[in-house]
């Protein structure tokens, strides 16, 4: 694609009369530009893309798109917002691919991991070919690819999308995360349907304060268009159970599909009933009613559940095929994931980083354990401080023992941070053992017959953080070995 055709979508603000190269690739990285590249100079927390422009253009760039002048011998492209312009840029050059599929896209604090894993296989139950990004990482079809971002950058991201339509997907789901909408990095995503999970407390360390962190769930909806169609409408599916839906229900002009359990809802669970292996609940929707039986545990995942079907059905997805398809879906790894090595007790490991999602599971936990609980949390280093003592309080509230440990400490001082969580529980009983790995053992090695493990704060993730080094380590692996070991 030629410079000025690109940089037509920019206009009329950004007139621009110099040369007109061929641009084979876009990159925001110096490092990756290669002979064709048109450089897009980002400023980030830590480095300016200005300042690697020369690099760039040695390494090939034929032009740079920058916010102020500089002194290359190529064309450079001077816009207001380099991020606003990538975004733009990036959904031109990759010929929009989003509005060739259907795009689903889930916010909220917890369970966007796990509602976009439920819709994924109903849409693929249903025949549809699939594409996925998310925490966990990112896939095209079958296809596995890994992620650094829960969100990709705008650049990042329309490729993907271009590769999905390269591979014949037809339908697109995706986690949001707050970050990413305040960056702008759904710039030029024609969503289809947007889903609010839940909003609790978590990155008050980006957003400040409550009051922004939810405004900027909201922008996912307030984003949705103005536009009425017959044959592509635009869905808002929101929790009836959070406060937070009001709001955007008011940010959004979309057609809204509501789903809870306790409030009116079009699509609502009642008669839940759990065990340790599963859950069942009644259905009740515009479409009709259905008993529904999930191999996932807990209230907060017959959430997740409710959330999947009225994305599923604001895609046209008849009810058989979405009860259908839940009846056979397994776990998701990571989230609420059992770990059974042939012991008498039970060992669960989950990804509840925020105080939220570690009191979800801890009563769900409570909703069918036998013997005693025991629960090891930590909390992560560089992220929202606030919530440390709260998580403490909340594993000596619903826990028989817990033991508090290091998450992913990343620069801080691990035992600082332990240190802060242990202001919530000034005169409790709790254990603190600063290795993760000696930990688990310790909960493992206590723990009796029907007693209830809760590993927290990790699930899927396979590594860890100290410093600035990464090491293996993976919560499954380790509880499994310290249970052959007992």
């Amino acid at each position: 694609m030629k410079l000025h055709t690109l940089v037509n979508y920019l206009q009329p603000f950004v007139p621009f009369k110099g040369e007109n190269p061929d641009i084979l690739h876009i990159h925001n990285d110096n490092r990756k530009v290669t002979d064709g590249s048109l450089f897009i100079c980002i400023k980030g927390f830590t480095v300016d893309g200005h300042d690697f422009a020369e690099n760039a253009v040695k390494s090939g760039a034929v032009a740079v798109i920058a916010e102020r002048p500089l002194q290359v011998d190529v064309p450079v492209v001077i816009v207001k917002d380099t991020k606003r312009a990538m975004a733009v840029i990036a959904d031109a050059f990759y010929g929009q691919p989003s509005q060739k599929m259907k795009v689903v896209g889930i916010t909220g604090t917890n369970g966007k991991t796990t509602t976009s894993h439920i819709i994924e296989h109903i849409l693929k139950e249903a025949g549809k070919k699939t594409g996925l990004i998310g925490t966990m990482y990112t896939k095209i079809g079958e296809d596995v690819l890994e992620t650094k971002n829960t969100t990709p950058e705008s650049l990042t991201l329309q490729n993907i999308f271009h590769q999905m339509i390269e591979n014949l997907v037809d339908s697109a789901v995706m986690e949001v995360s707050s970050h990413a909408l305040v960056e702008g990095r759904v710039h030029g995503t024609d969503f289809d349907v947007a889903v609010f999970t839940n909003l609790s407390q978590d990155h008050l360390d980006f957003h400040g304060s409550m009051e922004e962190y939810k405004r900027a769930k909201g922008l996912l909806f307030a984003q949705l268009g103005n536009k009425f169609t017959l044959n592509q409408p635009k869905y808002a599916v929101l929790n009836a159970d959070d406060e937070a839906s009001e709001q955007y229900a008011h940010s959004t002009s979309a057609h809204i599909l509501t789903y809870g359990i306790q409030n009116d809802a079009d699509i609502k669970a009642s008669g839940i009933s759990m065990s340790a292996k599963g859950t069942t609940f009644l259905l009740v929707t515009p479409f009709g009613t259905s008993n529904v039986t999930i191999k996932l545990v807990g209230k907060f995942n017959v959430y997740n559940v409710l959330a999947a079907i009225g994305a599923a059905m604001a895609l046209g997805i008849p009810l058989s095929v979405i009860t259908d398809a839940l009846s056979i879906m397994e776990g998701v790894a990571g989230r609420f994931e059992l770990v059974d090595a042939g012991q008498n007790f039970t060992v669960i490991v989950d990804y509840s980083h925020t105080p939220d999602s570690l009191q979800n599971a801890l009563e769900t936990i409570q909703e069918f354990a036998v013997g005693k609980t025991h629960v090891v949390v930590g909390c992560g280093g560089d992220r929202d401080r606030t919530k440390r003592p709260l998580m403490a309080r909340i594993a000596c509230d619903f826990a028989d023992e817990a033991i508090f440990t290091s998450d992913n400490p990343r620069s801080e001082d691990p035992f600082a941070i332990l240190k802060e969580m242990e202001t919530g529980v000034e005169g409790r009983e709790y254990k603190v053992i600063e290795d993760r790995k000696q930990a688990i053992f310790e909960a493992i090695s206590q723990a009796e017959e029907n007693d209830i493990i809760l590993i927290a704060g990790k699930g899927h993730e396979t590594y860890q953080q100290v410093g600035k080094d990464i090491h293996h380590f993976d919560d499954r692996l380790v509880a499994k070995d310290a249970i052959l070991k007992k």
